[in-house]
């Protein structure tokens, strides 16, 4: 495991709030609301006994679990393959900022594709990173999702996922303001759950606990998402070799093509008792 040096933001704050309602309004009402704020992620790079800092990414992101975003991204854009590749992760920010800049150094040897950062620089809450390199870069870096042959997913199970997910949103519980992005054994059981005010650093999150306790791929593993399913999400899913993918939401036409590109069973609107199958629904038992 590489060294950590962490130290968490809060995930929600308390505003004064003017509540209205069908008769009357309370001026002086307080809500709690989840905090969104930069994230500038940092690469460190051994060069002749010195540690040259590389710019990667800045997202707007809720605190917590900063090392695990910064990692998960730099493992589903494909930069790093293994957890082995990084000596330290530490805030390296200053003042006001100390916990809005991550730095992941490199063991001294390792080689990146700096190419790959290239598309994107920056990335909001919302859309994360997409575009014709996105594509490009899906197709030369990630493997076909392999599972095993008798994986098959009750209906039943599945239609269960969503309250069970709900259910350890924390953080939306206070705030009815994040997104979750949760990991379940073939069984039904929460392995993980991740949530953030961007739906792909919910995704990223999650894989970047499973990438740095080396317990990739998640191939029998079922990927539950709180809202849609856009290609960005797709990508990394298959890059986690996570075979099932959840929505409550829609998916978009191009996270349907990914899926079937690369062998993911896709499901989209799962909820009110019904789901659709966008891709390899063998992996679903209907009986």
């Amino acid at each position: 495991m590489p060294e950590k040096i962490e130290c968490s933001g809060s995930d929600h704050e308390t505003v004064r709030v003017v509540r209205v309602g069908d008769k009357d309004s309370v001026p002086h009402h307080e809500d709690s609301v989840a905090v969104e704020e930069p994230l500038e992620i940092r690469l460190g790079l051994p060069e002749a006994g010195a540690i040259r800092h590389r710019p990667v990414s800045i997202t707007m992101r809720t605190p917590g679990n900063d090392f695990e975003l910064a990692a998960g991204f730099l493992f589903t854009e494909g930069i790093l393959g293994s957890s082995s590749q990084i000596a330290a992760i530490r805030h390296c920010g200053t003042g006001a900022s100390a916990s809005n800049t991550v730095r992941v150094d490199l063991v001294a040897g390792v080689e990146v594709e700096i190419n790959r950062l290239e598309r994107n620089f920056y990335t909001t809450s919302s859309c994360g990173v997409c575009g014709k390199s996105s594509l490009e870069a899906l197709s030369t870096g990630a493997k076909r999702v392999t599972t095993d042959p008798g994986l098959r997913v009750a209906r039943g199970l599945l239609m269960s996922l969503p309250e069970r997910l709900r259910e350890r949103q924390s953080t939306f519980e206070v705030t009815g303001g994040l997104h979750a992005a949760g990991l379940f054994s073939s069984d039904g059981e929460l392995i993980a759950l991740r949530e953030d005010v961007g739906r792909h650093n919910a995704v990223d999150k999650l894989i970047g606990h499973r990438f740095m306790t080396d317990s990739l791929p998640a191939a029998d593993g079922i990927l539950v998402l709180s809202g849609r399913a856009s290609f960005e999400l797709l990508q990394k899913a298959v890059m986690a070799g996570i075979g099932v993918v959840c929505a409550v939401g829609a998916p978009s036409s191009l996270a349907v093509r990914t899926a079937e590109e690369f062998g993911v069973t896709l499901i989209g609107f799962l909820r009110d008792s019904r789901f659709n199958i966008y891709s390899n629904p063998e992996r679903v038992a209907l009986d």
